[in-house]
């Protein structure tokens, strides 16, 4: 199942639980296994009064973990298209409603996110209540080069992100860095790479019994302020301005082809976000600039519930196992989108994404 669990005795008869997702050779990518295993461990040291706090972790020095592994999902897609293989529903919804848990856990529950971290990953940091990135950290929902959206509950985080900053991460896959992600609170703590044993050992050093907030807070800002000369430079905030006034558009179009205009521009972050979005999925696009405006009006449960509708509609359609095929199966990284005109995307195709589903298995979320 990839995943390995451990528990370390701490003071007073508590345990500290350590949960590592253990696949390095695919990043640490997601499988169902993996997902059910999670949530039945976790759920088992919610339960257990001797667990003090948790600690969720990757394997591996390359990633946290770098999304959902959709390869499988995307074939049984191309098997049979236009429909939603039951892998996807049993999958989706397994996943967000491990998301959303992960949201309302009800002990300390860390996440250390290095290295990668993508789309399925974001899913697991954000839900963290402590989440700790490093000097290693590329935070990213590359979703729009494969022709999904970003899921995971990236409708929720994109959506509260200042300015049009959300959008243009939906839309360009552009990664975030140890100090955007802090910016942005998309983390919370920076501590170095080669921290994550003291941390440990701080964890196991720690009297439960007494004021565990404080001692908890005291130990993880002692830690952040050996880290502290390491933090990167700010790469977004100091270009929202400039960001803000070229998606400051009445469309998506015309937001996509302000974008596209950086493709050769001096500034070469801007220029490789343009040049992600040129290759990435025009539906894609229309679906990330319509959740994130519905989101700003949902729960945290309503997003998970709208997204597991919306990941189903695009295994219907045809461009999300063309994306993974192109970027994940043969690798030429050269899809054929269905629809490769942002303007030509049908409205009623976009709809379609959004609609109200009568048996909904996350209805139970709240």
């Amino acid at each position: 199942m990839n995943v390995t669990f451990e528990e370390r005795a701490s003071l007073h008869g508590y345990r500290i639980g350590i949960a590592s997702l253990d696949a390095p050779a695919s990043l640490n990518a997601l499988s169902l296994p993996m997902i059910d295993a999670l949530q039945d461990r976790l759920q088992a040291w919610a339960e257990n009064a001797d667990i003090a706090c948790v600690l969720l972790r990757g394997n591996g020095s390359k990633a946290f973990c770098a999304g959902g592994d959709v390869v499988q999902l995307a074939k049984k897609c191309l098997a049979s298209p236009g429909d939603a293989p039951e892998l996807a529903e049993r999958f989706f919804a397994r996943e967000y409603r491990l998301d959303h848990y992960l949201h309302t856990y009800p002990k300390p529950l860390i996440c250390w996110a290095h290295g990668h971290v993508l789309g399925g990953g974001m899913g697991l940091l954000q839900g963290a209540g402590i989440r700790i990135v490093t000097p290693s950290s590329r935070l990213a929902m590359p979703e729009i080069s494969i022709g999904l959206f970003p899921d995971v509950g990236g409708s929720h985080f994109l959506s509260r992100l200042p300015g049009k900053l959300g959008l243009f991460f939906g839309l360009t896959a552009s990664p975030m860095n140890a100090r955007d992600a802090l910016d942005l609170n998309l983390a919370d703590r920076f501590l170095l790479d080669s921290q994550q044993d003291a941390l440990i050992e701080g964890l196991v050093q720690l009297n439960w019994r007494d004021q565990p907030d404080l001692q908890l807070h005291s130990l993880l800002k002692a830690l952040e302020q050996q880290a502290h000369y390491e933090l990167p430079a700010a790469q977004w905030l100091p270009r929202r301005e400039r960001i803000d006034a070229l998606l400051d558009q009445a469309t998506l179009p015309l937001s996509w082809n302000a974008l596209a205009s950086l493709e050769n521009d001096d500034d070469a972050l801007l220029a490789k976000a343009a040049k992600t979005l040129l290759g990435g999925s025009p539906l894609t696009g229309h679906l990330v600039c319509e959740q994130i405006r519905r989101a700003r009006h949902l729960s945290l449960a309503q997003v998970f519930q709208m997204e597991y509708g919306m990941s189903l509609s695009c295994c219907r359609h045809p461009e999300f196992a063309e994306g993974v095929r192109a970027r994940l199966i043969d690798k030429d990284h050269a899809p054929r989108w269905h629809w490769p005109d942002v303007a030509s995307v049908p409205a009623e195709v976009i709809a379609a994404h959004f609609t109200t589903l009568s048996d909904h298995p996350l209805a139970d979320l709240a």
